[in-house]
């Protein structure tokens, strides 16, 4: 739940921070990130937050908006304004915060880092994770399934890619599967839509090295580190603008940035998947050096 509180947790929190150079602060909207800061603040010592994207006006506005408000009255603005400095991922992020006049530390841009594995999984791995799927139209969508991620877009975009398989591979952590699924039967693309639930170590990466496209077209996203772990495997990334790698994307020319509506994300994975496999894999080469 995030709406909690634990006084066991207070307690030991007010001790061990007297033995802490640091504290650093993960999220906002929460009862342990609150009560973090008042223990280091009555132990004089400074610390960082990290909001990981929850800062943004249509995601606050969209869900939960007046509970929200109050919290941030209340608490977190003390919290953010109390920090030795806020921890934002991507210069996106920095502007959303700007935005609803909450850079009220000094802030530090600092992009997610990845953990890659020490080698890829070898094409029997990759063959064996793609169950059948031909090359030329695998689409991979990696993330958590929930609303922000823009899903449904993608899922309207499929009726216009009709060579297009996606495979969207994540935990379910508010129930949305079922919908989705509803939606891709309405619209006659469930035969070429699937949701193996979550995937890890060689699974995972074995699927991102085997798409042909990543896709990520989520409404907002502080950074997108699947997008970067897809690059890092050497497939080319489309993306959202509300998407914080996407300047990378675009700096590099490692895909495609569209404005997320079905038809835009349509035309960029027709014209990515339309390129030969020689082109995608001279942007993967580029990608793992960016």
């Amino acid at each position: 739940r995030r709406i909690t509180r634990s006084p066991a947790m207070a307690a030991e929190l007010e001790r061990c921070v007297e033995e802490a150079d640091l504290v650093h602060l993960h999220a906002v909207w929460q009862w342990p990130t609150w009560v973090g800061a008042r223990a280091a603040r009555r132990a004089r010592r400074p610390y960082l937050i990290s909001p990981r994207g929850m800062l943004v006006g249509e995601l606050i506005r969209r869900k939960s908006a007046l509970a929200k408000r109050l919290w941030l009255a209340l608490v977190d603005r003390r919290v953010l304004a109390g920090a030795a400095a806020i921890h934002l991922t991507s210069e996106l992020e920095a502007a959303e915060l700007r935005a609803l006049g909450l850079d009220l530390a000094p802030l530090a841009i600092v992009p997610n880092g990845l953990d890659l594995p020490e080698s890829l999984p070898d094409p029997t791995a990759i063959e064996a994770a793609w169950a059948g799927i031909p090359r030329g139209g695998r689409l991979l969508y990696l993330g958590r399934i929930n609303w922000e991620k823009g899903l449904d877009r993608l899922l309207h975009a499929m009726p216009l890619l009709p060579q297009a398989v996606l495979v969207a591979a994540g935990n379910d952590e508010e129930g949305l599967r079922p919908r989705l699924e509803a939606l891709a039967r309405e619209l006659g693309v469930a035969d070429r839509v699937r949701f193996p639930g979550p995937v890890e170590g060689v699974e995972k990466w074995a699927l991102l090295a085997g798409a042909d496209l990543f896709v990520l077209p989520s409404l907002n996203e502080n950074w997108g580190i699947a997008a970067t772990e897809a690059l890092a495997a050497g497939t080319p990334v489309v993306t959202s603008e509300g998407v914080g790698a996407a300047a990378f994307v675009r700096e590099h020319g490692l895909g495609a940035v569209t404005d997320g509506t079905p038809e835009a994300l349509a035309r960029a994975i027709a014209a990515w998947l339309g390129r030969t496999p020689e082109e995608r894999a001279a942007v993967g080469e580029r990608a793992r050096r960016a």
